[in-house]
Order: C-alpha cells, then structure tokens, then sequence
C-alpha cells in the first residue's frame, strides 16, 4: 500500500462565511478598548521589548543564555558547549550585550560573560515552563 500525502482540509465556515476564529458582528465594548490603551506600555518600550525577543528567537543564541545560566564562561568555552568556532560564538555575544541580556569582564587577555542580571534568568525561566506546559 503506498502512502500519498495530502493538504489537511481548511475549516470549514459557519453559514454566514465568518471564520470561526473571528466576531460575526464588529462592534467593540469601549470601556475595554479604554483598559487596554491605559495599560499599555510606552511605544519605547515596546520597542526595546521587540527587540529582546527577535534577539533571542535564535536557537544559538538561547543556549548561549542557558549555557550562562551555569555562571561566568569565556568565549572559548561557549564555544565548547556549542560546539561552535570562537568567532560565530562571539558574533551571537555581540548581539545578545546589545540588549543587555549578557555582560562581560576582562581579565588579562580574557572575556568572561555571564547573565545581565536576574530578569534574564527570570524571562527563560519562564519561556521554558511555558514550552513545556500541557
């Protein structure tokens, strides 16, 4: 028996040709519209927010933070972990201190980098929990 694969079928519409993930009527209820533009953060914010995670949507990178979250580790040693050449693993480092999500220190003719600060450790902590829920 051979096994030909197919496209899965789209939804199907209700009746009225609405899709099912969206209103059939298009109103709004304004005092939650008003709530959501109260609490929204500054356009800066969001900015830099954006910028954070574009950052870290690359898997090199992300071990590079996880790889951290064991301490302190110079560029030769990530690149260890990562089974990477020095240089991409210090290309990745470049990008993830321009967002403040790893810091370095030198010593002699070394760079050691580690973890900004708390909120990093938090905001993966967090990614992967929610990875591995359900």
């Amino acid at each position: 028996m051979t096994y030909i694969p197919t496209m899965p079928k789209k939804p199907s519409l209700p009746v009225s040709g609405t899709p099912p993930d969206r209103c059939e009527i298009n109103i709004f209820d304004p005092k939650k519209v008003a709530s959501a533009k109260r609490l929204m953060p500054p356009t800066d914010d969001i900015e830099r927010m954006s910028l954070i995670f574009s950052c870290v949507a690359h898997p090199t990178r992300i071990k590079i933070i996880q790889a951290l979250f064991t301490g302190e580790l110079c560029v030769c040693d990530l690149a260890q972990v990562l089974g990477s050449s020095v240089s991409a693993v210090s290309h990745q480092l470049r990008t993830l201190r321009a967002v403040r999500l790893v810091k370095y220190r030198r010593d002699g003719k070394m760079a050691y980098y580690s973890i900004d600060d708390e909120h990093v450790r938090a905001l993966f902590a967090l990614g992967l929990e929610h990875v591995r829920h359900r």
